[in-house]
C-alpha cells in the first residue's frame, strides 16, 4: 500500500476503476486515513450502481433479445409523449435498436432528468438502425379525441421508418398497422426500445414547446410544456386559448369562450 499517495491523487486514480475486483480496493482497505475510506465507500456504491444499471437495462431487452434470438432484425419500440396537456400536439416516436446496443442508461424518459434526456437522445440517434417520429396536433386531438390522435401519431411513427418493422413494441396502446404487435403496460419501464422512443419523443416535444413559449410567454410552456399548471391556468383564463390550445379539454372550454 503506498501511504505517500495523496487523498486527492488517490481519487483521481480510484475515478479510473471500473470493476470491484480491482486490487486497489483490497490494497488500501486497511488505510487508516478518513478521506481514502470514504472515497472507497462512495466508490464501490457508484460501482455498485453502475452494476444494477447494466442488469437491469439487460432486463429491458428482453423481449428484443426474444425476437433477436428467433432471427428478427427489425424490432420497432412506439411510445408517446403529450396525451395529457392542455397544449400542443401529441408526440410519438419510432426507434429500430441493434443488436449491440449498449446504452445501459436509456430507460422510461420520465426516470430522466431533462439534461440526460437530451445526451442520451443524441446518443440514440447515432447508434439506432432507425428511428422517426409521429405528430398528431391539437387540432386533430380536437377533431378525433386525444386516444385515437396518439393511435395516428404512432402509426405515422411507424410509416415514417426507412424500414417496415417485423414486430412493433408498442406501450399499451393498438395501432392501426398490419406488422405484428407486442402490447405492454408500462411498456417504456419494460423495453428498451419502447424507452429510446419515449426518450425521442419527449426531447421533441419539449423543444417544440419551448418555441411556443417564445411565440405565447404568457403561457408558460418552456415549463410546463402544455400541461394546466397553475400559472398556465391564470393565462388561459385572463386571455384565452392560443392556436395551439385544445379546446376539446374541459379545463380549456371552462377557462375560454370555446
Amino acid at each position: 500500500m503506498n501511504n505517500k499517495l495523496s487523498i486527492n491523487d488517490f481519487k483521481k486514480l480510484l475515478s479510473k476503476v471500473t470493476t470491484l475486483s480491482d486490487d486497489i480496493f483490497n490494497d488500501y482497505k486497511n488505510d487508516s486515513r478518513k478521506g481514502i475510506q470514504v472515497a472507497l465507500k462512495q466508490r464501490i456504491n457508484q460501482l455498485n450502481y453502475l452494476e444494477k444499471s447494466k442488469m437491469d437495462f439487460q432486463k429491458r431487452l428482453k423481449y428484443e433479445n426474444h425476437f433477436w434470438n428467433e432471427g428478427i432484425d427489425y424490432i420497432a419500440g412506439v411510445d408517446e409523449v403529450g396525451r395529457g396537456p392542455l397544449a400542443g400536439p401529441v408526440v410519438t416516436a419510432a426507434v429500430v435498436l441493434p443488436h449491440n446496443f449498449n446504452v445501459y442508461e436509456v430507460n422510461d424518459s420520465k426516470k430522466l432528468s431533462p439534461k440526460k434526456r437530451l445526451e442520451l437522445s443524441k446518443m440514440i440517434k447515432q447508434e439506432a438502425l432507425y428511428y422517426s417520429i409521429g405528430i398528431a396536433s391539437n387540432k386533430i386531438i380536437d377533431k378525433i379525441n386525444i386516444y385515437e390522435a396518439t393511435r395516428v401519431a404512432m402509426k405515422d411513427a411507424i410509416n415514417n421508418l426507412d424500414i417496415n418493422p417485423e414486430i412493433v413494441i408498442v406501450d399499451a396502446m393498438n395501432i392501426d398497422i398490419s406488422n405484428k404487435q407486442v402490447r405492454l403496460i408500462k411498456g417504456d419501464a419494460k423495453s428498451a426500445s419502447v424507452s429510446a422512443a419515449s426518450i425521442l419523443a419527449k426531447v421533441y416535444r419539449d423543444h417544440l414547446m419551448d418555441d411556443y413559449s417564445k411565440k405565447y410567454p404568457e403561457y408558460d410552456f418552456n415549463h410546463n410544456a402544455g400541461y394546466g399548471t397553475k400559472k398556465h391556468l391564470q393565462a388561459l383564463s385572463e386571455y384565452g386559448a392560443t392556436p395551439i390550445h385544445r379546446k376539446s379539454f374541459k379545463p380549456v372550454l371552462d377557462l375560454t369562450n370555446y
